[in-house]
């Protein structure tokens, strides 16, 4: 896969463009799934349809980015298809790149290799389906690091919705069932060796039962539940 992908232009000033430099010790990561229709939130989609499922998805995106941009470190967004440079991650406050892997476990190991690699030296990655994330939990998952090797902000389905690392665990990204119940167990498993420190579980929003209990999400259905 290319680094760069048609929301650019494929120049080799683009390419260098890709490169950042660390101006902080920290990172952020969020993996984004580009917003398009029939793509994002299928689960969702199938009790709210795939046009309330989008609009759902981009105000889930929207606070994270709002969320994100209190955090004093540096932002990075993964792109899941195309970088683009002209959405609400502002190219002033965000930087980039796209998710390269054959899973979702390749992806994230390297975005965190990436940016270790860079010189960060604490690097937390976060969903961007969370209506309960905010920038105390991120900042709260910064300083554990200093004490853990390992921060996991559990999720209510049995994954995580925060991550965060200050080197590399290689084993925590591989042979998971990605998007089940077992992945947070499976991980501290891989961690039984590791000081990890457990921030507090919060609701991920994949489905409509996850949702319906936001009063600023009704805006986005009707329904007789």
């Amino acid at each position: 896969m290319g680094i760069l992908s048609k929301n650019n232009v494929n120049s080799d000033q683009d390419l260098i463009a890709n490169f950042h430099f660390p101006t902080s010790q920290k990172a952020i990561i969020i993996f984004t799934r580009n917003p398009e229709l029939g793509k994002c939130k299928t689960r969702l989609a199938k009790t709210i349809g795939d046009e309330a499922a989008l609009e759902v998805y981009k105000h889930l995106l929207k606070h994270t980015a709002n969320v994100a941009q209190k955090v004093k470190a540096d932002r990075y967004v993964f792109y899941s298809e195309d970088i683009n440079t002209k959405d609400i991650w502002s190219e002033d406050r965000f930087n980039k790149k796209l998710q390269y892997g054959n899973d979702l476990g390749e992806r994230m190991y390297n975005a965190f290799i990436d940016l270790l690699q860079s010189g960060y030296k604490k690097v937390i990655i976060i969903g961007s389906d969370l209506l309960d994330l905010n920038e105390n939990l991120i900042e709260d998952g910064f300083n554990q690091l200093e004490t853990n090797d390992v921060v996991i902000g559990p999720a209510l389905d049995g994954g995580y919705y925060l991550l965060g690392l200050k080197e590399m665990h290689e084993a925590i990204f591989k042979n998971k069932k990605w998007g089940t119940e077992t992945v947070r167990q499976d991980t501290l498993n891989d961690l039984q060796n590791s000081n990890v420190h457990l921030l507090e579980s919060l609701n991920d929003i994949d489905t409509f039962e996850d949702m319906k209990h936001y009063n600023q999400l009704k805006q986005f259905y009707t329904t007789n539940d």
